[in-house]
C-alpha cells in the first residue's frame, strides 16, 4: 500500500514503488481553498492500474486532528484511455470551520492492491464578527445560521418563527458548544416566500440567554420541480394532535420513477420542506428521519454491477439535501464475503444459467434504521438463491430463483459487523420454512413494479422468481436488544435474536396467522390478524404497544384464503411474550384499502397516525391519506380527527419538527 500526505494543489504525480499496481494520478477539488462553511466542493480522482481492474474509490473526511470517517465507500470508477476516474464526491461542510483532511483510497479488489492520498482543505467560518449570520443553501426552504462561538459546557440552539407570528416558533436541537469554533445550524421547516426571524439561544445550566435576532427570507419552490398537492378531507379539530404539527411524506411512486420530491407539510398540506436528489437518482425511499435532523434514504445510482442502478445506494442526507455519508451494494457485498456470508456476494459472477446454490445480494430495499446502540445502522437487502426444480410448488421443471432477505448491520463508520440471512433458515430451522411460499403466491420478473432488481433469472431457470418474504420494516427493541422484522408476503412479524451483535440469528417467534401467538379477540372479528402489513414497531421507547399498518391483502382476497372484501386497518397491539398472547388496543377500519405501502405511529398526545399509502380511487387516480385516529375509550376503535389526502407515497410521519422525530 502506498500513502502520501500532501497539501492541496494542482496536478500531483506520485512516485510509486515498483511492486505497486495502483497509482493515483490526480486528486482535484472543484473549488480552490479556502472556502466558507456551506460551500459545495466536488472532488475528482484519477488513477491507473497495471491489472485489468476495475478500480474502486473510497473517500474519508476528518476535521483537524480527528479520526477519518467514511463519507463515500468504495465504488467503481469509469475507464477511459487507460485511466480510471472516480464518480464525483460532493462534499459540503456545514458544521465547523477549520482545516479538514480529505482522503481517497483507491483499491483493485481483484488483486487487493491499494493506493491512498490525503490532502488538506481550509474551511472558513461564516461569522467574522460578534453578530450571527444567516445564508441560503441550495434548497430555498433551508438556511444556514451561524453564531459566534459559545463557552465550553454550554449548549446552543436556534429558535425561528415566521415574522408575522401567526404560527408557533420552532427550534433546532440543542448542540454542545465547541470553542473556539463557531456554531452553525441548518434551519428547516419554513414556508416558501416568507420572512423568518431567527436567534440563537444559549443554555448554561438553567440559564438561557437569547442572542440578537436576524431575518431570513425563504425562496420560492423551484418551477422546474413538480410539487404535490394535499388537501384535508377531515379538518383540524379540538381532538387533533396539533403538538405534532408536521407531516413528513416519502412520495415514492410504486415501482416507477419518483414523480415528486419528498416533502414536509403542515396539517393542512402546505409545504414546509422538500428533498429532491440532484444527481441521477430516480427512486428515493426515505426510510427514516433521524434525531437532530436529516434522514436515511435508499436511492438509485451506479454501483459495482453494471446490469442495474436500481436501489444500489444507501445514503444519509442532511436537511439541506447534501449527502453526508454513502455506501453501496458492491462495498457491502465485499464486506459480507469477508465475514463469511456465502449468500451475500455479487450477482455478476455466475455462468448462465447459474447452478443450483448460486446466491447473491441484489439491492437495498424498504427500510434502514439508525436506532441501534453506538450509532449503528440496520438496512434491508434482497438476496436471490437458485434452488432445485419444484421448490415452493413451481411446475416449470427448471431450477427456481427464490428471493429472500438479508438484514445488514453497519457500525458507526458504515462497515458491516453483523447480518441475518433468511436462507440460513430455509430448511425449517428456527421456525422459517422455505416450503411455506408467499401466502398469495407473489412472484417477480426483471424490472417488475414492486420487485427488487432481479439478476439470476434467464435461460435454464424457471421464468418467475418466487418473492418468498418481501420484508418491509425493521425495528430495534431496546429492552431485548433484538430486531423485529415485518415479512409482508408471509403475513408475519418475527423477532430475531440480535442481542447487540452477540445473537444467534435465530427467529425467536413469529406473530400472525399460523404463528406462535394467540390473538385475544374481544370483538369476535372474523379475521383479527393483520396481513401483508407494514411498519411494525414498539412504541413508548419499547414498552409498547406494537403499532402496525394492516394492509389486509390476504384478508381482503377471495375465499378460501380471505373474506373477499374489506379495508385496511390501523392497529396497536399489546404483546405478552410470557403467555404468548396478543391483545388489541386499537383495531380501526380506515375506510379505504391500501394494497401496498403504509405506516403506523403513536402520537405524543395518545392519538394514532396511520397512512393508507396506495389507494386506488379510480383507474387513473391513486391517492394516499394521512389519518389521525382519536381512540374511543373502552373500545378498540376510534374516530378520524384528521385526514389529509395526497398523492401516492410509501411512508409518512407526524412529528413535532424536522429535529424531533419518532423512533419507531
Amino acid at each position: 500500500m502506498h500513502r502520501q500526505f500532501l497539501p492541496i494543489g494542482l496536478f500531483v504525480s506520485l512516485c510509486v514503488p515498483a511492486f505497486a499496481t495502483v497509482q493515483i494520478v490526480s486528486m482535484l477539488p472543484s473549488l480552490v481553498p479556502p472556502r466558507s462553511i456551506g460551500s459545495s466542493i466536488v472532488w475528482t480522482v484519477s488513477a491507473t492500474d497495471t491489472s485489468p481492474g476495475p478500480l474502486t474509490f473510497q473517500f474519508n473526511v476528518a476535521h483537524s486532528d480527528g479520526s477519518l470517517t467514511l463519507a463515500k465507500d468504495f465504488n467503481v470508477g469509469t475507464l477511459a484511455a487507460g485511466v480510471w476516474t472516480s464518480l464525483p464526491f460532493v462534499w459540503v461542510p456545514t458544521s465547523v470551520e477549520g482545516t479538514y483532511r480529505i482522503q481517497v483510497v483507491v483499491k483493485d479488489f481483484a488483486t487487493g492492491e491499494t493506493a491512498s492520498q490525503t490532502v488538506q482543505y481550509q474551511v472558513n467560518p461564516l461569522v467574522t464578527g460578534n453578530a450571527p449570520v444567516v445564508v441560503p443553501t441550495a434548497n430555498p426552504l433551508v438556511a444556514l445560521f451561524s453564531a459566534p462561538s459559545c463557552a465550553s459546557g454550554s449548549s446552543m440552539r436556534v429558535v425561528f418563527q415566521i415574522a408575522d407570528k401567526k404560527t408557533p416558533a420552532s427550534a433546532t436541537t440543542m448542540v454542545s458548544c465547541h470553542p473556539p469554533y463557531t456554531m452553525t445550524f441548518e434551519i428547516a421547516g419554513m414556508y416558501p416566500n416568507s420572512i423568518y426571524e431567527m436567534s440563537a439561544e444559549t443554555a448554561t445550566g438553567s440559564q438561557l440567554v437569547n442572542g440578537p435576532v436576524t431575518t431570513f427570507t425563504t425562496g420560492a419552490l423551484p418551477a422546474d420541480i413538480s410539487f404535490p398537492e394535499f388537501g384535508p378531507t377531515i379538518q383540524i379539530g379540538p381532538q387533533t394532535d396539533t403538538s405534532d404539527p408536521i407531516i413528513l411524506h416519502n412520495l415514492f411512486t410504486f415501482g416507477e420513477e419518483t414523480t415528486y420530491p419528498d416533502v414536509a407539510t403542515d396539517l393542512v398540506g402546505r409545504i414546509l420542506w422538500y428533498y429532491y436528489p440532484n444527481d441521477t437518482t430516480h427512486i428515493n425511499v426515505l426510510t427514516r428521519p433521524l434525531q437532530n435532523g436529516g434522514f436515511l434514504s435508499i436511492e438509485d445510482d451506479p454501483a459495482w454491477n453494471p446490469a442495474a442502478t436500481k436501489e444500489q445506494l444507501l445514503r444519509r442526507i442532511d436537511l439541506a439535501g447534501n449527502v453526508v455519508r454513502e455506501t453501496n451494494t458492491g462495498a457491502i457485498q465485499q464486506q459480507l464475503l469477508a465475514l463469511g456470508a456465502a449468500n451475500g456476494g455479487p450477482c455478476n459472477v455466475f455462468p448462465s444459467p447459474p447452478p443450483v446454490g448460486s446466491a447473491c445480494l441484489g439491492g437495498f430495499h424498504h427500510d434502514a434504521i439508525q436506532t441501534l446502540p453506538n450509532g449503528y445502522t440496520a438496512v434491508l437487502a434482497d438476496i436471490e438463491k437458485i434452488f432445485p426444480a419444484g421448490i415452493q410448488g413451481d411446475t416449470s421443471g427448471l431450477p427456481v430463483d427464490v428471493i429472500g432477505d438479508m438484514i445488514v448491520i453497519l457500525d458507526d463508520n458504515w462497515q458491516v459487523v453483523w447480518y441475518f440471512d433468511s436462507f440460513q433458515h430455509a430448511g425449517g430451522g428456527n421456525q422459517l420454512f422455505l416450503d411455506r411460499p408467499a401466502v398469495l403466491g407473489e412472484t417477480c420478473v426483471a424490472d417488475q413494479k414492486g420487485c427488487p432488481p432481479i439478476f439470476l433469472l434467464g435461460p435454464g431457470i424457471a421464468p418467475l422468481a418466487h418473492d418468498w418474504l418481501h420484508g418491509n420494516s425493521l425495528y430495534y427493541w431496546p429492552q431485548d436488544h433484538d430486531i423485529v422484522f415485518s415479512m409482508r408476503n408471509q403475513d408475519w412479524v418475527v423477532k430475531i435474536d440480535y442481542n447487540d451483535g452477540a445473537g444467534t440469528r435465530d427467529i425467536l417467534w413469529r406473530m400472525g396467522v399460523d404463528g406462535d401467538f394467540m390473538f385475544k379477540n374481544p370483538d369476535t372479528d372474523p379475521w383479527p390478524w393483520f396481513s401483508h402489513q407494514h411498519d411494525a414497531g414498539m412504541e413508548n421507547a419499547g414498552q409498547g404497544p406494537l403499532t402496525i399498518f394492516d394492509n389486509g391483502n390476504t384478508r381482503v382476497s377471495p375465499p378460501p384464503l380471505g373474506l373477499g372484501s374489506g379495508n385496511s386497518r390501523g392497529m396497536a397491539l399489546t404483546v405478552d411474550e410470557q403467555t404468548m398472547q396478543v391483545t388489541p388496543v386499537l383495531s380501526v377500519d380506515l375506510g379505504v384499502y391500501s394494497q401496498a405501502m403504509g405506516s403506523a405511529q403513536l402520537l405524543s398526545d395518545g392519538d394514532y397516525f396511520f397512512l393508507p399509502a396506495l389507494v386506488l380511487l379510480s383507474s387513473s387516480h391513486v391517492a394516499s391519506f394521512s389519518i389521525e385516529i382519536y381512540p374511543t375509550s373502552g373500545t378498540i376503535t376510534g374516530t378520524q380527527v384528521l385526514n389529509l389526502e395526497g398523492p401516492e407515497q410509501y411512508r409518512a410521519w407526524q412529528m413535532l419538527s424536522l429535529y424531533g422525530v419518532p423512533i419507531t
